[in-house]
């Protein structure tokens, strides 16, 4: 694979970093981007070609990545059409809100297009990413696309494209649910008489171990709780506080939310 990326932010720096940790070739990868900052950045993370000529990336590469906001696709998409309909690269996106159809229109149709959702927790390559791929994206084109997609974490396939709103409501906005949680654990252990460092640490530590055990564990999260929930003990009346309190019904509505406005986003994207 020859892949080239568009857009030299944050996730294309994580994706390129991942991909050399796990024994992708540095001089196999080509990067783009107006600002010569990104540029420099991504050539610290790995000694990638770099660049800012798109046109000359995708002449360079079989895959491209367009990794540039949103709000820009559009332009960036009718930039590289023609470069596009020449040389027919596979086109990964990262960006959240433009559909494939959107995209492949911009991009001048019969484009083999991956949609994917990839969270910040990809940037310290533990990240979970849910992906899409249109009709004209051929078996060997969805392993390559899986196989990048991994190299920053888990990497999973959804059949209906609708489905990554579901995604962005789950993995993508799921990491602040728990920086909140585990912020309001943190700012308590601090009133309890913690010292800031230790409610942190703690706080921190509890978190990593509870994903771990959850990864590692044959049974789902409920049973995990079960487990660890002895009758008439401190974690019991904890759980039933939240529960009184009406935690799993805030959840609901929260992830219908976010769910929601992923497709509020993508209507008013496709309508840009």
């Amino acid at each position: 694979m020859r892949i080239g990326f568009i857009g030299g932010g944050n996730m294309a720096a994580s994706i390129i970093g991942g991909l050399v940790a796990s024994g992708f070739a540095a001089e196999q990868i080509w990067a783009s981007d107006p600002n010569t900052e990104s540029l420099d950045k991504l050539r610290d993370v790995a000694p990638v070609h770099t660049g800012s000529d798109n046109h000359a990336l995708i002449a360079a590469v079989d895959i491209v990545i367009l990794a540039v906001k949103p709000q820009i696709m559009k332009i960036v998409a009718g930039d590289i059409a023609a470069s596009v309909q020449k040389q027919q690269p596979l086109i990964i996106t990262i960006a959240a809100g433009v559909t494939s159809s959107s995209l492949n229109n911009w991009l001048g149709g019969n484009t083999a297009i991956v949609r994917c959702m990839p969270n910040t927790p990809a940037l310290v390559r533990s990240g979970a990413t849910g992906l899409f791929a249109n009709t004209k994206v051929d078996p060997v084109q969805r392993e390559q696309a899986e196989q990048i997609l991994q190299a920053v974490g888990l990497a999973l396939w959804v059949d209906d494209e609708a489905q990554l709103d579901a995604v962005t409501a789950l993995s993508g906005s799921g990491p602040a649910y728990f920086f909140l949680v585990m912020e309001a654990m943190q700012a308590k252990g601090v009133a309890m008489g913690l010292s800031p460092e230790v409610a942190k640490q703690l706080t921190q530590q509890t978190a990593l171990g509870a994903a771990q055990m959850a990864i590692s564990s044959d049974v789902d999260a409920a049973e995990l709780r079960r487990r660890v929930t002895s009758p008439k003990g401190t974690t019991e009346r904890a759980i039933k506080l939240l529960q009184d309190g009406g935690l799993e019904g805030l959840f609901d509505q929260a992830l219908e939310g976010a769910r929601l406005r992923a497709e509020e986003l993508a209507l008013e994207l496709d309508g840009e």
